[in-house]
């Protein structure tokens, strides 16, 4: 197991689009416009690797000097519930903090709410509708 700082159009982001399509996108039938996909060059991409197989990953996206926030957690089906997404949170919140930031926070799908909060993250505000389905904004201090 390894997990690794993915380079922006390496081979090994497309198999993070893949999976996030596969995970995230494809059961709402949606897509990834290749707009939204360029503007993740910047971004802080996090893939979780079993050998060469990609098995999880998230993106961090800085919103300012102190807050990021996290965006595509997916962890391959059959595997998720097997504590591939808390070492990825982990990893994810130890980057974002060496890199001075003070604050994580997200849009949750609300069947990932409880996920989080075993994390220590906290819902700020009401549900709301986002790629077509229920979400909260979660946050947590670093």
């Amino acid at each position: 197991m390894s997990l690794k700082i993915i380079e922006f159009g390496s081979p090994s982001y497309q198999k993070m689009v893949d999976l996030r399509f596969q995970i995230l996108r494809n059961p709402l039938g949606l897509t990834f416009d290749q707009a939204d996909l360029d503007k993740e060059k910047d971004d802080i991409l996090i893939g979780f690797f079993e050998d060469d197989d990609l098995e999880g990953c998230c993106i961090l996206t800085p919103d300012n000097k102190t807050i990021i926030r996290l965006r595509q957690m997916a962890v391959v089906s059959g595997l998720q519930g097997k504590g591939i997404g808390r070492v990825i949170m982990n990893f994810a919140e130890n980057v974002a903090r060496d890199r001075g930031y003070k604050m994580l926070h997200m849009h949750a799908r609300k069947s990932a709410v409880g996920f989080y909060q075993k994390l220590g993250y906290e819902i700020i505000g009401d549900e709301f509708e986002e790629v077509t389905i229920p979400h909260y904004e979660m946050q947590k201090a670093l």
